[in-house]
């Protein structure tokens, strides 16, 4: 018998298994008092995945808010936190809108699946923002790279990215690899989408219109995925976490090609009036949302919902994570165009519901009242809870075990190598040859640049306009080890090398985007660090004038009861005005004057050498000197615009000794330069606030003096040249063997 409102208000004492939903008991007391009775079996789907801490928020909430509280005023920032992506103004009258999220869980029980969902579920939330999908990025964290399980993860997960990446067509323009025996068991995926669109033409996540038709549209709905978000991203992993394999969903991606030309044909037809992806919570969390935002009432019938296995119950079709769906609000009289799209597409749709002016969300099922609840409890009053925190017991003894006492390298010429044969450093040409970075022609950076840059075409968003200069920059950057040390710093320290990233291309630093992961909420240590870290990087937006556009929180990041290192993950978006005077990576040429921006100062904790040459985490990370940072992305910014800046590399993991020599295999171009300190803390201190840049001579000058007129510091190091890096009386490498080192390491460790 079906588990009907009429038959729960008749059973109020019929058991629930609310805990095996991952609700807790007073949750699900609050459950029956919104309702005035016990939920039934579909209620209690909405509100279990609807109240997880991925879906709700619930444990984070308190502190996200500071990205709202301070952030900096913006004349770009068009659409905010709250919505399925930021978008911000980025002239011409076009928008980008842009988003990066976690798929961790799901990419550790199936690699391959869980990597390329996660790829299709944030080009989903930028379709739904009205955009064009162009550009997808990812930033990956495995356990250490020698390790069994990172042989099993970590094929599966770049495989699986590339081909969902690759088949839609999306290049892949940048992001992280990183290893640290600390995300054992517990690897991040954190993806990255940006889409264009013209800024009057954003579309939101609203049900407005009584009498308006719900569109479900896309694949049909399995059982793949079911509980996904309550399941796989609100628990930590135990030994068991391979039986959680069919909470993993599966993908398609050439359905979700269709999919995205259908959409902008619907938008370009204007028969949306409002328009949700099914991500986590599927069904369940489109139809709360949508009905939240718009005039509070749906009615659904869930027997209309097209399934590939007939034998669902409606309890399983609301909590299915099957892939590749959207549901869209449409008006009665654009029904038949809208249909005529989708069918021209080969995109399945239908009308599943309409809205109402009730303030309830009500469903059927085989002419059953199933559902009859307040959409808006579901959506947005879920529980928020004021997690206690408190600084770790072992964090004082952390902070004191300085890399002071560290043997530093007689041989710095070894060391330089080691590092850059280092997993973290190499070349990461092995993982990114199985993207595609250039396809549709207007990736104008990849890596290993340091910022990804797209192009603005005028035929991007699917209809022709005046012609543009335009273009986007990317980065995403994060620093584990620096977090742990001080997650207020470190979360600080990862805006700062995006920030920078971006700047060092040319383009303006406009806007940010986040992912958060954390261990378990509940371990008053983690929320410790999870409530320094959101505090250091609301600070940190606020001084660099860029502020959050949304993002994701990935909690229970752990096995057991060891988390992974706190790790903010931070995307920036700038732009740059005509992208024919982007600043390449490097030197690119010979002649040029080799120049560093910024102080140097003694700064070992966390750093590469630390944990390359000694496996040391101790002390404290770098400063974040944030007036520093913007000086000298005004100088960077301004440089480029002037045309004085021939090459340039931020400064960051493996310091300046690094920087030189990835500077050199860009285009193979070598380099002496002489250095003014001492050479160790000069080669490899990760002072932050610095770049490298190449400098054509007779432009020297005017470069100095700008940077003098924005009080950054300018050391003329040396000259490019020659097919040897030469630091004076303290090394010299053939840019050969330079080479050789960095590109070995990952072949060697993947075949």
């Amino acid at each position: 018998m079906i588990d009907s409102v009429r038959k729960a208000a008749k059973t109020p004492d019929e058991p629930m298994p609310f805990a095996e939903l991952g609700m807790k008991p007073d949750e699900y007391a609050r459950v029956k008092e919104i309702l005035g009775r016990r939920p039934t079996g579909s209620e209690l789907a909405i509100y279990s995945v609807m109240w997880s801490e991925h879906c709700s928020y619930k444990s984070s909430k308190v502190h996200l808010k500071q990205f709202a509280t301070k952030a900096p005023k913006s004349e770009a920032l068009l659409v905010g936190m709250g919505e399925n992506a930021g978008v911000v103004d980025i002239g011409d009258g076009w928008a980008a809108t842009f988003k990066i999220e976690s798929h961790n869980h799901p990419s550790y029980v199936e690699p391959h699946q869980g990597a390329a969902t996660g790829v299709g579920g944030i080009v989903r939330d930028i379709m739904s923002m009205g955009a064009r999908p162009i550009a997808v990025m990812d930033a990956l964290r495995f356990g250490g790279a020698d390790a069994v399980d990172t042989r099993r993860v970590l094929p599966g997960v770049v495989e699986g990215i590339g081909h969902y990446g690759n088949c839609l067509g999306l290049p892949n323009i940048g992001g992280e690899v990183v290893f640290d025996p600390c995300y054992i068991g517990n690897p991040l995926v954190n993806a990255l989408c940006v889409g264009l669109l013209r800024k009057d033409q954003i579309k939101l996540a609203t049900a407005p219109g009584p009498g308006n038709k719900v569109v479900l549209f896309g694949a049909s709905t399995g059982p793949d995925g079911i509980g996904g978000a309550s399941v796989l991203a609100s628990a930590t992993f135990e030994d068991e976490s391979h039986a959680k394999r069919p909470a993993v969903q599966v993908g398609d991606p050439f359905m979700e090609k269709l999919l995205i030309e259908c959409c902008l044909e619907l938008y370009a037809a204007d028969v949306v009036v409002g328009i949700q992806d099914l991500g986590a919570a599927g069904v369940s969390c489109a139809t709360t949302e949508l009905a939240a935002k718009g005039t509070g009432g749906m009615h659904v019938d869930l027997t209309r919902v097209p399934l590939r296995d007939p034998s669902l119950r409606p309890e399983e079709i609301l909590m299915s994570e099957s892939q590749e769906r959207m549901m869209a609000v449409v008006e009665p009289r654009d029904i038949p165009a809208f249909m005529a799209i989708c069918e021209k597409w080969d995109v399945p749709a239908t009308v599943i519901g309409e809205v109402t002016d009730t303030g309830r969300l009500v469903m059927t099922w085989e002419d059953e009242i199933i559902v009859d609840i307040p959409p808006g409890t579901a959506a947005d009053d879920g529980p928020v809870y004021e997690r206690p925190y408190h600084e770790p017991a072992g964090q004082a003894a952390l902070n004191a075990d300085t890399p002071d006492r560290l043997e530093r390298p007689a041989d710095l010429r070894e060391t330089l190598l080691k590092l850059l044969g280092s997993p973290n450093l190499a070349s990461k040409e092995w993982v990114t040859s199985q993207y595609d970075r250039y396809v549709r022609s207007n990736t104008v950076l990849a890596q290993p640049a340091d910022a990804g840059m797209v192009r603005i075409s005028e035929t991007m968003a699917g209809a022709e306009h005046e012609p543009t200069t335009r273009g986007i920059a990317l980065a995403t950057d994060g620093n584990g080890r620096y977090a742990k040390l001080d997650p207020y710093a470190g979360a600080q320290l990862a805006l700062a090398e995006a920030y920078r990233n971006v700047a060092v291309t040319g383009a303006r630093p406009l806007a940010v985007t986040n992912c958060l992961n954390f261990g378990s909420p509940e371990d008053p240590e983690v929320m410790w660090q999870f409530a320094e870290a959101t505090r250091g990087l609301a600070d940190a937006c606020r001084a660099l004038g860029v502020p959050v556009t949304g993002g994701n929180v990935s909690f229970y990041n752990q096995t057991g009861s060891t988390a992974i290192h706190p790790t903010p993950v931070v995307g920036v978006l700038g732009v740059i005005d005509d992208v024919a005077k982007r600043v390449p990576t490097g030197f690119t040429a010979e002649g040029l004057r080799v120049v560093l921006l910024g102080d140097t100062r003694e700064e070992f904790g966390g750093s590469e050498w630390a944990h390359v040459a000694h496996r040391h985490l101790g002390g404290l990370p770098p400063q974040a000197v944030l007036e520093a940072e913007r000086a000298l992305a005004t100088v960077l910014v301004e440089g480029a615009r002037r045309g004085l800046l021939a090459g340039s590399h931020d400064l960051s993991d493996g310091g300046l000794a690094v920087a030189l020599a990835e500077s050199c295999l860009v285009r193979g171009v070598g380099a002496s330069v002489a250095l003014s300190g001492e050479p160790f803390t000069d080669l490899f201190s990760e002072s932050s606030s610095r770049a490298l840049v190449a400098v054509r001579p007779e432009a020297y000058d005017e470069f100095a003096s700008l940077c003098g007129r924005h009080d950054v510091p300018c050391y003329g190091l040396g000259m490019t040249g020659g097919d040897t890096l030469v630091v004076e009386d303290v090394l010299e490498i053939p840019v050969a063997e330079l080479r050789e080192t960095h590109e070995a390491a990952l072949p060697a460790l993947f075949g």
